[in-house]
């Protein structure tokens, strides 16, 4: 177990370890999707509607399920964010302006605007550790 990561309850820390595990690799990209997706006790009851464990992939359709929270949008658009570096439901079937419009929903504004803030900061550091360390 990794001790420098900050977990928001024993709940998170349990459910990240144990969904690591299942996770094809332990790379970054799947650290940080689990962190994040281990924040809300939301996202962790609903994760096999967030993540599909056999196929290794998002299923962004979850967004628009009804158990979603405002709280819980959040983690699940930065944790898509963090796994593949875009914004995964965006789709141009609906138009450009709607388009434009889910996009903005992933701005930092948007996103860290919220009490899950210090824990997205730990799942970003955790993403990109060659990045969060300080230069001397």
């Amino acid at each position: 177990m990794d001790k420098s990561i900050i977990f928001n309850d024993s709940e998170h820390e349990r459910f990240y370890y144990e969904k690591l595990e299942q996770c094809r690799c332990q790379d970054v990209y799947h650290k940080a999707i689990m962190y994040c997706l281990g924040l809300s006790p939301d996202t962790r009851e609903h994760v096999d509607h967030i993540y599909d464990f056999e196929l290794d992939m998002i299923k962004t359709e979850c967004l628009h399920e009804k158990w979603q929270t405002s709280g819980s949008v959040r983690v699940v658009r930065l944790a898509f964010n963090l796994y593949n570096g875009g914004l995964p439901s965006v789709s141009t079937e609906n138009g450009q302006e709607d388009c434009i419009e889910e996009s903005k929903l992933y701005s930092v504004n948007e996103i860290f605007c919220c009490d899950y803030a210090p824990y997205f900061w730990e799942a970003v550091k955790i993403r990109y550790p060659e990045y969060s360390q300080r230069k001397r």
